[in-house]
């Protein structure tokens, strides 16, 4: 434990992946400004010092961070036209989506109404999302379009489309009991680059 006065570095990436810990163990009910804060091994309050909003912001801003890095991964697919693998590539971003308890973070954002109300507030406001995700996927299967690795047919702004709805649908539907969500979008990808 963290003593009181202490800087504690990187904070929110402490308690964010204390958060998925707590989630990926408990379930989203397990997830407490208690339980992430005992899990990160920190102070009580250092949660409520970081997040003013309680456990309502800290739900949207996790779940905000993670949508951020899916997008920065996203960002990069066009230059890396023409290397690894396209479904690897593509594999790759979808499930960052889904990675680090997606489903599990996404369902507490819909069910914490303050948490969605600054989710809302932050997609609205511009915050990265699905909609720069569908736009670079787009981008990348463009770009491998003229290399020969993507059909010429296929339409890359449905795909990408095709690709971020079934990453939405899995992240809002998934169950720890339902079939792993990165293997269906594994699935997917191959079928739809096939085309």
């Amino acid at each position: 434990m963290s003593p009181r006065g202490v800087a504690v570095p990187n904070v929110r990436q402490l308690l964010f992946a204390a958060a998925e810990r707590v989630v990926a163990k408990g379930g989203p009910g397990a997830l407490t400004s208690r339980a992430v804060t005992d899990e990160a091994g920190c102070s009580k309050g250092l949660l409520h010092a970081h997040f003013a909003g309680g456990l309502d912001e800290f739900v949207a801003e996790l779940v905000l961070d993670r949508f951020a890095r899916a997008s920065a991964l996203a960002a990069e697919l066009p230059s890396r036209a023409g290397q690894d693998t396209v479904a690897g590539n593509l594999t790759e971003v979808t499930s960052a989506l889904l990675a680090s308890g997606g489903p599990a973070l996404s369902a507490l954002v819909v069910t914490r109404p303050g948490a969605t109300e600054r989710f809302r507030a932050a997609m609205t406001g511009g915050a990265s999302g699905f909609t720069a995700i569908e736009d670079a996927i787009a981008a990348y299967l463009r770009a491998e379009q003229p290399l020969g690795r993507v059909p010429d047919a296929l339409d890359a702004r449905s795909t990408a489309l095709a690709l971020v709805a079934t990453a939405h649908h899995l992240l809002m539907t998934s169950d720890p009991g339902t079939p792993d969500a990165t293997a269906q979008m594994e699935r997917l990808v191959t079928t739809l680059t096939r085309a």
